[in-house]
């Protein structure tokens, strides 16, 4: 299983700044499939604590729901201390399973209008992982992950994953 960590080029303007994904080897008949993963629910008291005209670019014909959408982008992304549990705990339970590991931190200022991963639609290729569900789940906050088989190639009889 291949890690690959991206750290921040300046000091990111708040804790809250990393992204993670997973390439799973097969699932759902799709090989390589990648999983996006999100926090999806925080404390509001965090949300309230940031100045957000400092991190977040509202864009001229943006309203305050645009903003809203993009202030969750940041509240679903990971602390440092966060991704690093994620990774032990994916490593620990899934390496077999798993392709890769990727995180890289988020660019500010976030744009406004960004669609965040909890607000993304399922349907017959996109779809969640609620990890916290799963037997035996070990962390301490949930973590959910949001993938689109379509992008994938299916896994063809006979073919090793």
């Amino acid at each position: 299983m291949e890690i690959n960590l991206i750290s921040p080029e300046q000091n990111p303007p708040l804790d809250r700044v990393f992204v993670v994904s997973i390439v799973i080897r097969s699932f759902k008949g799709r090989k390589d499939v990648e999983v996006h993963l999100y926090r999806p629910w925080w404390d509001q008291s965090e949300e309230k604590k940031y100045d957000w005209d400092l991190f977040l670019a509202q864009l001229p014909g943006q309203t305050g729901k645009d903003m809203e959408k993009s202030r969750h982008v940041v509240m679903e992304s990971f602390t440092a201390l966060e991704r690093d549990i994620i990774i032990g705990y994916l490593k620990e339970r899934y390496s077999q399973k798993l392709r890769q590991i990727n995180s890289a931190p988020l660019q500010f200022p976030i744009p406004g209008g960004l669609v965040p991963l909890s607000m993304m639609s399922e349907n017959e290729n996109h779809g969640r992982i609620k990890f916290e569900r799963i037997p035996n789940y070990t962390l301490s906050f949930p973590v959910h992950g949001f993938y689109d088989l379509s992008a994938h190639a299916p896994i063809l009889a006979g073919e090793e994953i």
